[in-house]
């Protein structure tokens, strides 16, 4: 192949990766305003993340009967992935829905961008990761914009079951943060197991686990999941399990196998983005002038938190052993 053709076929697989990561994104960013959409129809906030990853779990099985090795796991890595992986995973579902529905879509997920700062900070006494300068000023940011988005937060008139579900923001407030520790929790794991396992492999254990999982214990703390009672429940049950866990995640793993890890999570940091957007459009879920520059703070301190990483990294670790470090949900 001449140097023409291989700059070619390098610019093209350039420009669908980034493509693939802005539409994982934005896939991700459909799983407020379609959680908004789902209390609407009477859903319990318990509800909507247990059908959610139990679709996806049937999804990836399904996609299991071609790809065998997907149910092949050690003991170990079941323990680890299935256990604790579906216990972070249990924990991330039902607390973003709280956040969605106490403090709007955007302030939900603004809260849970406060992820990778718990990850800068757990990563150095449990994997041995500095500290740096740099992570510590992201942290700020992040930190910054969350306050002001949560803060600058106006509800709108078409989630009146979310309003009702939850007096106070505080309820809503404690629920995107518990979404972030569960978030980076995966996080930190999917940074041990998915290098030995593999990431659809370890996204399928979590899954399964946290399906158990919430299948054990709501029924226990008296809410037992019920089956959505109408025809768009349903459909809005399978975008949110088909196209904003599966959908997503596969984008990625496609965005990360033809660009870096970091330039794939900058190009997916549109999510809080769309979700606003379609808040505002769909709910009337707006944000005032200092809310937008939160959330903009937000997504620019995660993004840029993604590009340091890649320049500090590149020369330690190769593209592939980057690209596989997290899970999505």
């Amino acid at each position: 192949m001449s140097q023409i053709a291989r700059s070619n076929a390098a610019g093209k697989a350039k420009f669908a990766g980034y493509f693939f990561a802005i539409a994982a994104g934005t896939l991700w960013g459909t799983t407020g305003p379609l959680s908004t959409a789902l209390y609407a129809e009477g859903a319990q906030l318990t509800d909507v993340g247990f059908w959610r990853i139990l679709l996806s779990v049937l999804g990836l099985a399904a996609y299991g009967l071609f790809r065998r090795d997907l149910f092949r796991i050690d003991r170990r890595g079941l323990v680890l992935v299935g256990l604790v992986g579906g216990a972070l995973v249990a924990v991330f579902e039902v607390a973003f829905q709280y956040a969605i529905a106490g403090v709007g879509v955007a302030p939900a997920v603004a809260l849970l961008y406060t992820a990778p700062v718990i990850v800068a900070i757990l990563a150095r006494p449990l994997l041995g990761e500095a500290l740096t300068a740099g992570r510590i000023a992201v942290a700020v940011v992040v930190m910054v914009g969350v306050a002001l988005t949560v803060n600058g937060h106006t509800s709108g008139e078409g989630d009146p079951a979310a309003a009702a579900a939850l007096s106070t923001s505080a309820a809503g407030i404690l629920g995107g943060l518990l979404a972030a520790l569960g978030y980076a929790g995966s996080t930190l794991l999917a940074r041990y197991a998915v290098p030995r396992y593999g990431s659809v492999k370890v996204l399928f254990y979590e899954l399964v686990g946290g399906t158990l999982l919430l299948a054990l214990f709501l029924p226990l703390s008296g809410h037992t999941p019920m089956p959505a009672g109408t025809l768009a429940g349903w459909v809005y049950i399978m975008s949110l399990g088909i196209g904003a866990v599966l959908g997503a995640n596969f984008c990625y793993f496609a965005a990360v196998r033809r660009i870096d890890a970091a330039p794939a999570s900058v190009g997916a940091s549109v999510e809080p983005v769309v979700g606003a957007i379609l808040a505002l459009l769909l709910f009337g879920q707006g944000l005032t002038f200092f809310g937008w520059i939160g959330l903009f703070m937000v997504v620019g301190g995660v993004a840029s938190g993604y590009r340091g990483e890649a320049s500090t990294q590149a020369a330690a670790a190769a593209p592939a052993e980057i690209a596989e470090t997290s899970t999505t949900v």
